[in-house]
């Protein structure tokens, strides 16, 4: 909030001497200009608590005041609660504040209205205590109402109340009865960026119910969570991110968020230096690359940060490609990419982490036979035989796994018959077996279950 204190003339009364009198009889202009001298004192925190509090009971007293004069206590009481690190919100807003602010509220005029919004939005929006209040008090109804027929420039505050109170579990289940989904969508669109940030987060809650979430796309929100996702700032883009990949958790919904302009946006993620981005942004693409043209776009994406990023982000995009390794369609979108030869140079040259990622990539995609031919003509077999002479045990698992499969493929059976004399190799290949097995009598048994247990849903989440 960027409420300035008013300038009030000079009087002789105070606040406290003041409140000895009448309503009627209180100096408004000398109780704000004093007010305000107080809390804008470094040191004073009791004080200030108590001059708070003075002001407003003193405000509760003067129903009969004019609007000039509420107008004046709530200028200041907006001020104060914005400055000092906004810890004074809470005191006013458990001092009586809130439910007086809606009682002024329908009869106001746009520049009262304006300041009472404004005080509304920063008692809300830094206090927990104070949302549950405005709640309990019928405050998210009024909210809902205003915004509706809004059409000045309060609406920015209503927006904000909104997305301050929809942090609140039992208030998102009424915005989504009430029809108030669009205003929630908008606040991720406009406004400060943690009112911002805060819609972002209500609508990724709201989106782990389906009918919400088909409501949710239907109403806009994949493009304003994309919005959020690409002006935000970093928290605002990681909390952008995880919601849209909520959201997006439908087949029906796959294309639209790509179409957006998503997988750019969870790129950028993807390569950043905070881990959680790339956690989110791996979790998002092995959903949207259910969809074959979202996961060739996304490879596009992978070849060009292992080529030319830097190791960490490497290590990442080699992550995401053996997640998207098991899926349907990975074969031919893999061999059209290009990314096994880059994958084996990696496993080849690459440090201690990028190995790893990279044998374990070679390994998953290893399973299939055009892979293992684009393997093969990149030089996969030999690398994969070093790797299991020299390199940690964790590294000739997946080395071994792939090697395996080779060995078990009559077209390269004799060039990996290297492979049968490394010791290790035959261990590993042995424990390969007996978990093949085992996965192979679990295949049997979920074919046993009946048609109806296993009915397609088209929910990923």
């Amino acid at each position: 909030m960027d409420c300035a204190p008013v300038s009030e003339s000079h009087g002789s009364s105070s606040c406290s001497s003041s409140s000895s009198s009448s309503s009627s009889s209180i100096d408004w202009d000398e109780a704000v200009h004093l007010y305000i001298r107080v809390v804008e004192t470094d040191g004073a925190e009791k004080l200030q608590a108590k001059a708070t509090l003075e002001l407003a009971r003193l405000a509760n007293r003067a129903r009969g005041s004019s609007p000039t004069l509420w107008s004046a206590a709530a200028y200041a009481l907006c001020h104060v609660a914005c400055s000092f690190g906004c810890r004074l919100a809470p005191i006013i807003g458990q001092s009586g504040a809130i439910p007086v602010v809606l009682r002024l509220l329908p009869d106001s005029e746009y520049r009262f209205r304006r300041i009472l919004l404004r005080l509304l939005s920063a008692l809300v929006s830094f206090d927990h205590p104070n949302r549950v209040i405005l709640m309990r008090s019928g405050g998210l109804e009024a909210i809902l109402d205003l915004v509706s027929v809004c059409a000045d420039d309060t609406k920015k505050y209503l927006l904000e109340i909104i997305s301050a109170l929809a942090l609140l579990r039992e208030v998102r289940r009424v915005i989504a009865n009430l029809g108030g989904l669009s205003y929630l969508i908008e606040a991720v669109s406009y406004g400060k960026m943690a009112s911002r940030t805060r819609a972002a987060q209500a609508l990724g809650l709201l989106g782990i119910a389906r009918r919400v979430r088909h409501m949710l796309v239907e109403l806009g929100a994949i493009r304003a969570l994309v919005g959020l996702l690409k002006d935000g700032d970093e928290s605002a883009r990681l909390i952008a991110g995880n919601a849209l990949g909520i959201i997006s958790s439908h087949v029906d919904y796959l294309r639209l968020v790509a179409e957006a302009g998503a997988v750019p946006l969870y790129v950028e993620l993807l390569q950043g230096a905070e881990p959680l981005g790339k956690e989110i942004a791996e979790d998002v693409f092995c959903v949207l690359a259910v969809a074959e043209e979202n996961a060739a776009l996304i490879l596009e994406h992978l070849v060009r940060i292992l080529q030319s990023g830097d190791e960490n982000a490497k290590a990442a995009a080699a992550d995401v490609i053996w997640d998207l390794s098991g899926y349907t369609h990975s074969v031919s979108v893999v061999r059209s990419s290009g990314v096994i030869p880059i994958l084996v140079k990696l496993l080849e040259n690459g440090n201690d982490e990028l190995k790893e990622k990279a044998s374990a990539a070679i390994g998953q995609l290893s399973y299939e036979g055009a892979n293992r031919e684009a393997m093969a003509e990149a030089g996969a077999v030999d690398v994969l035989i070093g790797v299991l002479r020299n390199d940690a045990e964790e590294l000739r698992e997946y080395a071994a796994e792939a090697l395996m499969n080779f060995t078990e493929d009559p077209a390269y059976r004799e060039r990996a018959s290297e492979v049968l004399e490394v010791p290790s190799f035959v261990s590993i290949r042995d424990r390969l077996v007996r978990i093949r097995a085992s996965d192979d009598f679990m295949v049997r048994s979920m074919r046993l279950m009946s048609v109806d247990q296993l009915a397609s849903e088209p929910d990923l989440t």
